[in-house]
C-alpha cells in the first residue's frame, strides 16, 4: 500500500489585472480535483476579484497549481495547508 501525504488548506487568490481571469478559471478547472469548495467576490470599489478555494491534496499538486496561478501578470496567490 502506497501512502499518499494528502493535505487540506486555503488558497487566496486576489486578480488585479481582469484579463488575467480566464487564464485563473481554466488552471482551477484544470486542478478541478483538488478543489473541495469556491467563493469568488468582485471588489468593484477596488477593482480587483478576491478568490478563496478549499483544497484537499498533495503538497505537490496543490503546489503545482499555485506555482502557475502565482506567475499569471496580476495575480497574487497564498495558501495555508495542515502540517498533515
Amino acid at each position: 500500500m502506497i501512502f499518499v501525504d494528502k493535505r487540506i488548506g486555503v488558497i487566496a487568490i486576489i486578480v488585479e489585472d481582469e484579463n488575467s481571469i480566464q487564464n485563473v478559471n481554466s488552471i482551477l478547472s484544470d486542478y478541478s480535483d483538488l478543489n473541495v469548495g469556491r467563493m469568488g467576490v468582485p471588489y468593484k470599489e477596488k477593482n480587483v476579484k478576491v478568490i478563496s478555494i478549499i483544497v484537499d491534496g498533495t503538497n505537490d499538486k496543490i503546489g503545482a497549481m499555485t506555482g502557475k496561478l502565482g506567475r499569471l501578470n496580476g495575480v497574487i496567490v497564498k495558501s495555508a495547508l495542515t502540517k498533515k
